[in-house]
């Protein structure tokens, strides 16, 4: 690809990455993003607004398995059809159009009968999502933030790294968990020593995040085409366990340690295909730049929610090296 042609694609891209992050940068947690676009759809398609019908019927909005897309499907015009003395199907596409509108294309929408409502993440909307993932996310306040540093500060140095609660019963797997997260660190201090990413002067210390880009530009999640670089299977598997654990987070049905734990052992051990199948220095850093720094956005999505997993809701140290 010419020079010239580089330049247009950043262009583009930039372009759209400010429109699509006006959608949906506020909202980190995929899922509830379409509670909040399904509750308004509701309230213009039935006779009154009920936003009992997303507080109370949750399980009506889920996630498909589908690695290679982030797909969501609603029942709502099924549950709702009969109180509402409407057609199922004429119901669905009557919240679709709703949904299309005050979305835009942060979702692509297709009705399935007998009136499912699938709602598809659009990739350009995915990498404003994985970027604010690797440079923005934190998900916790600055005073339970604070509150946790001050805490880690006082424990000594001998028993900072694993301090499982009375209910753990796995902390090898914590201590897993802990060994991803400072090898996450580690990898992305070395590309910003080799060059392949430009971060300001990391600090590593207690704050939500060590590192940020000097550059504004966000990371070349996608090529020319507006389609997501990021194809291989352990790439999608990673993408799918960050919106699983992140959606978790934000709309937990069960505030649950263990099942705390089990999310944080899945990203951790998905990270570990992704990095033991995935390339980023050798051929793939001189042949592909791009994707190189596409695969380090994943990593540092990784590290953001890791460390969130272990710190807020395991209530481990959450090192940067070991």
């Amino acid at each position: 690809m010419s020079e010239n042609q580089q330049t247009q694609c950043k262009e583009l891209f930039t372009q759209d990455y400010v429109h699509h992050r006006l959608l949906v940068s506020k909202y980190t947690a995929i899922k509830w993003l379409l509670y909040g676009y399904l509750s308004n759809a509701i309230s213009i398609c039935t006779k009154s607004y009920k936003v009992k019908y997303i507080e109370n019927k949750k399980s009506l909005l889920y996630k498909d398995r589908d690695d290679k897309r982030v797909l969501y499907i609603s029942g709502m015009a099924l549950w709702l059809s009969k109180s509402q003395n409407q057609k199922t199907m004429e119901l669905a596409h009557a919240i679709a159009s709703h949904l299309s509108v005050a979305s835009g294309d942060v979702f692509s929408i297709q009705i399935v009968p007998p009136g499912w409502i699938h709602l598809e993440l659009t990739h350009p909307s995915l990498a404003v999502w994985l970027q604010s993932l690797a440079v923005e996310y934190s998900g916790r306040d600055e005073e339970s933030g604070r509150c946790r540093e001050s805490k880690m500060k006082e424990v000594g140095d001998g028993e900072k790294y694993l301090i499982p609660k009375k209910d753990s019963k796995f902390p090898n797997s914590l201590f897993f968990v802990q060994y991803v997260h400072a090898r996450c660190c580690s990898l992305v201090l070395l590309a910003h020593q080799e060059g392949l990413i430009k971060l300001k002067e990391p600090v590593p210390d207690y704050s939500p995040a060590f590192w940020s880009f000097i550059s504004s530009n966000p990371i070349p999640w996608l090529n020319c085409d507006g389609k997501l670089r990021l194809n291989h299977p352990d790439e999608r598997r990673l993408i799918a366990e960050l919106v699983q654990a992140v959606d978790s987070i934000k709309c937990p049905n069960v505030s649950n340690y263990l099942k705390w734990q089990k999310a944080a052992l899945n990203l951790s051990r998905a990270f570990e295909n992704f990095w033991c199948n995935c390339r980023i220095w050798g051929e793939v850093k001189i042949t592909s730049l791009e994707l190189a720094q596409a695969r380090l956005g994943l990593l540092m999505a990784t590290q953001s929610v890791l460390r969130f997993l272990l710190e807020e809701k395991l209530g481990v140290f959450a090192p940067l090296e070991l």
